[in-house]
């Protein structure tokens, strides 16, 4: 359980003993009514607390975190569902800072070829503190796009492109709002899982409030890769149990959305060409609710490797997997690595035509509300993973490399796919341990797993 630090501070776990004893009875609390809880309410001898009874296991919103963090105790097997400062990351105008400062990091320490392993995130300023830099780099290439977007708002709200000055003149002075208005207005639309139960979340990947006025200005990638003549990113997984040292998963399934209307740079105004955010997509005339805008990355990378053979799609998945890694340790020095705290990640990620893979942001809370049959499905798999790779009943060895769907890629080192030790010294014939968008047996893998861990556990009792 854990208790507050002073008198009016709440605790939260259970009596204390050994951290690693196994617990057949976890109290979990959450205040999100979508797949979480169907999760959550399934998991064997779990129970479900509320209002202010006490918690083994919280998956809370960022708001909670930021109020009441810090005034909490936490005995030593309970577990939150944010690192204290995940903005960090997670925040347009912190991700990009961190990432600018770690790739100098890189040059000075490693030289220029190292540092260029960083150049996966499109040239960014921040706003306004940064406006005259901006306005310097904006004449040098006169004609090109550039998309403006608020540093902590998500589901598309308050995005815009523009190609003149005069459309940052007009946002100085607080009449861009006019043009974020429609989008704005469409992705408030609620949220229903397959199950029936609403999310009641006012948004999904959700954003620490802050005013609006701070914006990211970013050169748009104007050469996407296209298919079907759509656009579309890539929503990826990425479970973060320590910063120090750094151990991160990286999730099988994930999917690629798409736009409903055809590509163009004709129109930079349509957000049904330019936004992939399902909750734009959604309120378009042509979205179909059943069918959706999404494609599994399976299914994603078997169509790339039909076009473009096997080992260009590995080189693109490789760069995706050092994406994930870079921008982990560009933070790793400032994320409060708190034991009880882990975060589950949702990294979205846009392709160019060169197969060249971009970093647009991360999100602390990756949308849990599913938009069909299978994305519900997809959704339930990963946050059963996601639990039993939190162990909060404490049934693993922590040797494992894979648990579900999750494969361990980082271990205070890179993680090699063979069994045994490796020699990293010349990394030649190093393969890391990820299987993005490969196929996901985690029914059989999971049967396995447990099974073998009964049986160590009966041979050493």
């Amino acid at each position: 359980m854990s208790r507050q630090k002073s008198q009016t501070s709440k605790g939260h776990g259970a009596s204390k003993g050994k951290e690693r004893e196994q617990r057949t009875l976890i109290r979990f609390k959450t205040t999100l009514m979508n797949t979480l809880m169907d999760v959550l309410r399934h998991r064997p001898g779990w129970v479900e607390v509320k209002d202010e009874g006490e918690w083994d296991f919280y998956w809370c919103d960022v708001s909670w975190l930021r109020e009441n963090f810090d005034h909490t105790y936490m005995d030593e097997h309970v577990r939150i569902s944010h690192f204290r400062n995940h903005y960090e990351l997670t925040r347009k105008n912190y991700m990009v800072k961190n990432l600018k400062r770690f790739r100098k990091q890189l040059e000075r320490e490693a030289g220029k070829t190292e540092a260029a392993k960083c150049d996966f995130f499109p040239k960014t300023f921040e706003m306004p503190c940064e406006y005259h830099l901006f306005v310097e780099e904006f004449r040098k290439n006169p004609g090109i796009t550039w998309i403006m977007k608020p540093v902590a708002r998500s589901q598309g709200k308050g995005i815009f492109l523009f190609r003149r000055l005069k459309d940052i003149m007009d946002w100085r002075k607080g009449t861009a709002g006019k043009k974020v208005t429609s989008v704005e207005t469409q992705a408030t639309r609620a949220n229903v899982n397959p199950s029936g139960s609403h999310d009641t979340r006012s948004s999904d990947d959700q954003k620490d409030d802050i005013p609006v006025e701070n914006y990211v200005a970013q050169r748009y990638v104007e050469n996407p890769y296209l298919i079907g003549g759509r656009k579309f990113d890539l929503r990826v997984y990425v479970l973060v149990m320590s910063y120090i040292p750094l151990r991160a998963w990286l999730y099988r399934d994930g999917f690629a959305r798409f736009s409903n209307t055809r590509f163009t740079l004709n129109s930079i105004d349509d957000h049904y060409v330019h936004l992939t955010n399902v909750a734009v997509q959604k309120t378009s005339p042509d979205y179909h609710p059943k069918k959706g805008c999404k494609w599994t990355l399976q299914r994603f990378r078997q169509y790339l490797a039909s076009k473009h053979g096997p080992k260009a799609v590995e080189t693109l998945f490789s760069d995706m997997d050092n994406i994930f890694i870079k921008s982990l340790q560009s933070v790793q020095k400032v994320i409060i690595s708190d034991k009880h705290c882990f975060e589950l990640y949702g990294y979205d990620i846009l392709i160019d035509q060169d197969l060249k893979p971009w970093l647009l942001e991360v999100n602390a809370s990756p949308s849990l509300t599913a938009s069909s049959q299978e994305d519900y499905e997809l959704k339930t798999c990963l946050l059963e993973d996601t639990l039993h790779v939190v162990d909060m009943e404490a049934r693993l060895t922590g040797k494992e490399k894979r648990v579900g769907g999750f494969d361990l890629m980082w271990n205070d080192g890179p993680v090699s796919r063979e069994e045994g030790p490796c020699d990293l010294s010349g990394m030649g014939n190093f393969v890391t341990n990820t299987h993005l968008g490969c196929i996901n047996d985690r029914k059989e893998q999971l049967r396995q797993l447990f099974r073998s861990l009964q049986v160590q556990k009966k041979a050493s009792s």
